[in-house]
């Protein structure tokens, strides 16, 4: 990452060096119902990937992999409690008895519906960064400044695959390429994932990823729903400089951005730079959406235990801890 929304990090340090240093506690916005077919768990994980663990909650109550829900995929590196569904017409299963490495069943309830992709308000982060070195005092008054103005929404690394490997893949999904189906989600979030960030890094240099510009789609903040194309004016301006709005950027596919002006020929001008990705977005059928350029951390609070960095802070959806780290301090 080559732009910084608040100078740059001035420390050096090391993240998810044990399981307990990431630790990620999922949000749904809802309790379960008591009724219905499904059986709604919620599940402490150590080291232990989501779609792995879905096939073996299949395999545990007897049921195909479909049969599964879960509302997000969460990092293998880390300790997260994460909800699954698990859908079982006119009987339970036994989840006593379930025996999985690294996975304890916290609470199940019964529930009407299956967990769709995206059903969540959020995660919760609580964060050890090991052997921290540098300028702490900068390091405070970055964390102060996201804590007033936010931090650029940047897909995590961890989207694009082990050594871009996910974007390698939707190369050659575009080309014709035949993909298995896990294969080809992947490939095409990375695709959109890239244009996104390299639009939201243009933001960043002219410092406009978070305040309007005209033509900008606005999004308001811990929603999906965005409006315009706008004309910025005071009152919008106000709403920006609180948090209640983001401006927004592409979420690459069918037929051309909805955003106007300036701001939709930077988009296009953007997706350009990347041969063949926004074609082969079309020819596949991805259907445009818009993201916001930038996300709020709440309830963020920080303190030095030693030389480790002790960090949490509430996240919408989507959004990824280590964007919020990027700007303050380099893990690689």
């Amino acid at each position: 990452m080559s732009t910084y929304a608040h100078g740059g990090p001035g420390l050096t340090g090391r993240i998810k060096v044990e399981p307990e240093d990431f630790v990620v506690v999922e949000t749904l916005g809802f309790e379960a119902d008591g009724q219905g077919e499904h059986d709604l768990l919620l599940i402490e994980k150590r080291g232990v990937n989501t779609e792995w663990l879905a096939r073996q909650l299949a395999r545990h109550a007897g049921v195909a992999p479909v049969a599964i829900g879960y509302a997000g995929l969460k990092d293998r590196h880390g300790v997260t409690r994460q909800h699954f569904s698990v859908q079982l017409p006119g009987r339970t299963a036994d989840w006593d008895t379930l025996n999985i490495n690294g996975v304890r069943l916290v609470s199940r309830a019964r529930h009407s519906r299956k967990l769709k992709r995206g059903a969540l308000t959020g995660n919760r982060f609580e964060l050890r960064v090991r052997d921290v070195a540098g300028d702490r005092d900068k390091a405070a008054q970055q964390l102060e400044a996201i804590a007033r103005e936010g931090f650029p929404n940047r897909f995590g690394e961890q989207r694009f695959g082990h050594d871009d490997g996910n974007l390698e893949m939707a190369r050659r999904l575009f080309a014709g390429a035949r993909l298995e189906r896990s294969e080809r989600g992947f490939a095409i979030s990375a695709a959109r994932s890239a244009i996104f960030n390299a639009v939201l890094d243009a933001r960043v240099g002219d410092a406009s990823w978070n305040r309007p510009r005209e033509g900008d789609l606005m999004q308001l903040d811990g929603r999906s729903a965005f409006f315009g194309p706008i004309e910025p004016d005071a009152v919008i301006a106000e709403r920006c400089g609180r948090g209640e709005i983001h401006p927004t950027g592409p979420l690459w596919g069918v037929g051309a951005p909805a955003s106007a002006g300036q701001v939709r020929a930077l988009e296009e001008q953007i997706a350009d730079r990347f041969e063949g990705f926004a074609e082969g977005l079309t020819t596949v059928g991805a259907e445009h959406d818009r993201r916001g350029l930038r996300a709020m951390a709440r309830e963020l609070a920080w303190s030095f235990d030693g030389e480790d960095l002790l960090l949490t802070f509430s996240l919408p959806a989507g959004a990824y801890a280590t964007a919020l780290l990027a700007e303050v301090i380099a893990t690689g």
